[in-house]
């Protein structure tokens, strides 16, 4: 797959999707999550590593940057979408499935296994899009120590 495959981009009348990781405007992206309701209290250089070793999907209204999937993957069979968002003033145009949906079509994630991602507060609209919920004997985690 050439680089031109691995990042995509998707055009919508004056909105764009990137996943160009230069693309990504790290500082926007910082201050929306920082004050994001699930924000996991990563520090702004914590979160700017973790954003340069992610697929991000950067969702753009021409050249500003208004919302994000980041995906975390191996890309042969498994990944996890997390930090997802379209800021408040662009929500209910479609924006947010187009995003996932785009997720969903890129290349290198078609093929996988399977797909995971937690949400606190958007299981329908994620149900909408085909996530499941798995079944609850089987999902494990290891917390870091605080």
């Amino acid at each position: 797959m050439s680089e031109t495959d691995f990042f995509p981009h998707w055009d919508k009348g004056i909105y764009s999707i990137r996943t160009d990781p230069a693309a990504v405007d790290c500082e926007v992206v910082c201050e929306f999550l920082g004050m994001a309701p699930w924000n996991s209290g990563l520090s702004r250089e914590a979160l700017q590593c973790a954003l340069r070793n992610s697929l991000c999907f950067s969702l753009f209204e021409r050249d500003r940057q208004i919302g994000l999937g980041r995906v975390i993957s191996d890309f042969a069979t498994y990944a996890y979408l997390c930090d997802v968002y379209v800021i408040e003033s662009r929500r209910h145009r479609g924006l947010g499935r187009w995003l996932i949906r785009c997720v969903l079509e890129h290349p290198g994630l078609v093929s996988l296994k399977r797909i995971s991602l937690i949400t606190h507060d958007a299981q329908d609209f994620y149900l909408d899009s085909g996530f499941q919920f798995p079944p609850a004997n089987h999902y494990m985690e290891k917390l870091a120590r605080p």
